[in-house]
Formats: structure tokens, sequence, C-alpha cells
């Protein structure tokens, strides 16, 4: 079996970016394999008007603080940027990272960001197919660029559980997929997605399968590998305390 990969989101939320990217700095030191942020412009927990950081422009900054980590928005939000320019975006950090961007991309959710922004909410549905206009526009745009990422091909994550419409997304265009649940939950999407594959025709060791890691739930950690999990995210706010990390990280090291 391949090595387990560990991966921290930081949310950029109640934070200065000082503090934010020491504790980007940190995280890296530590060994973890991927560092992410999020795709909003409000808070999503905590004071609603608390201090918050712009995703994707804190993703450059991200790239020039690394050198070996992977990095990534969990996950961008398709209704905030043309899909041309997502690809164009993506591909620049990924040449400004040395070639570790990973495309982190679902429908959105969050309807304060839409409303207080003035992007169109619409419904779950209507935002779905937006993803599934966006996504082969994404690749093709990422095909045509000069110069082309420095990963071919650049990976795409897809963010969502949505057994009808997601997972058959992620069947189709991604190289990684992200879900949430615990190992029971975890296992079912997993099959679900793995029949997805073999619907379209793709190899369902394809796709990295990415879940997250409750840190009061990691006596469940074996589980999740055992339901398929390849990869494990934890999510952090600041203040920033690196006991939990590092746990992860010698949990991982003991594999």
């Amino acid at each position: 079996m391949s090595r387990i990969r560990i991966g921290v989101q930081l949310h950029p939320q109640h934070t200065s970016y000082a503090d934010f990217a020491d504790a980007v700095r940190r995280v890296e030191d530590l060994g973890v394999d991927t560092i992410w942020n999020w795709d909003h412009f409000f808070p999503l927990s905590g004071d609603p008007a608390g201090a918050h950081f712009e995703g994707w422009t804190l993703l450059a900054a991200m790239a020039t603080l690394t050198s070996r980590a992977e990095i990534g928005c969990l996950v961008t939000c398709n209704s905030y940027r043309n899909p041309n320019l997502l690809a164009d975006m993506a591909r620049t950090i990924d040449h400004i990272s040395g070639g570790r961007l990973i495309l982190g991309i679902g429908a959105g959710w969050f309807a304060r960001d839409y409303q207080e922004y003035g992007y169109e909410f619409g419904t779950g549905p209507t935002r779905l197919r937006e993803l599934g206009r966006a996504l082969p526009i994404i690749k093709e745009r990422l095909g045509k660029l000069n110069p082309p990422p420095l990963r071919d091909p650049l990976p795409i994550l897809i963010g969502g559980g949505g057994e009808k419409v997601t997972l058959k997304l992620t069947a189709r265009y991604a190289n990684m997929w992200h879900g949430f649940g615990g190992p029971t939950a975890f296992k079912h999407k997993n099959e679900v997605l793995d029949s997805w594959c073999r619907d379209v025709g793709r190899d369902p060791a394809a796709i990295e399968r990415v879940g997250a890691a409750n840190p009061k739930e990691f006596d469940q950690l074996d589980e999740m590998v055992g339901a398929g999990a390849q990869h494990l995210i934890i999510g952090w706010d600041s203040p920033w305390d690196l006991t939990t990390v590092r746990r992860l990280v010698e949990w991982r090291d003991a594999q």
C-alpha cells in the first residue's frame, strides 16, 4: 500500500497575515504533505464580522512561503471566477510554487458570499450544472496556456459527496476526491465513486481519495484508511497550536 498522505487546512479567519504565514511555515517544517486554505469571503465560524482573507491571492503567498508541500484551496467555489481565468490563475500559481499546486474545486454553498459579493446563488442543482460546464473548459484552457502547467496533468481535486452528480463529475474530470464523514459514510461514497469510474471508463485507482481527520476522532484514523482514504486533512483555526498537527504527523510516520 502507498504511503498515507496528510494535510492541514489553515482557516484564513480571525487571524493576521503575519500569523497565518507563520503557521504555513511551521506546518511545512513539521512535515505535512499538503497545506490548504479555503475559498470564502467571510468567516465560517466565530464572529461573522471577524478578520478574513481571500483564498487565491493567499495561495500565491503560500506558494512562496513553502518549498516542499503541495498547496491548494479546499475548495475553490466555481461560481466566483470565469473558468478560463481560474485555469490561468492555477497555472500561474503552479509556476510560482514550482509545480506544487492542486486545483481544488466545488459547486459552492455559502449564501453570504454570493449575496454580499453580488453572485447569483441559484440552487444546488444549478450550481452543480455550472460546475459541470466549467470543468471541461478549465481542462481545455490548461492545455492551451503558454507556458503550460509544470505538472501534466495539473491535479484537479473535486470536493463534495453528491452521489448523482458530484461523484460522476469526479469520475470524469478529477485526479483527487475529497469527502466528509466517518469511516462508514466514507466507504460508501468511495464505492459510489468506483461505480461511476467504471461507468465512464476510468480506472478508480487514478483518483486519490481524501478524507477529513477530525481531531476529536483520531481513534478512527486507521478505520478511515480501511475505508479507502489515502490522504487525510485536518482543519485548523487560529490560535495555531501545533499539538494536533504533530499527532497526525506522528500517526502517519508510524504507518
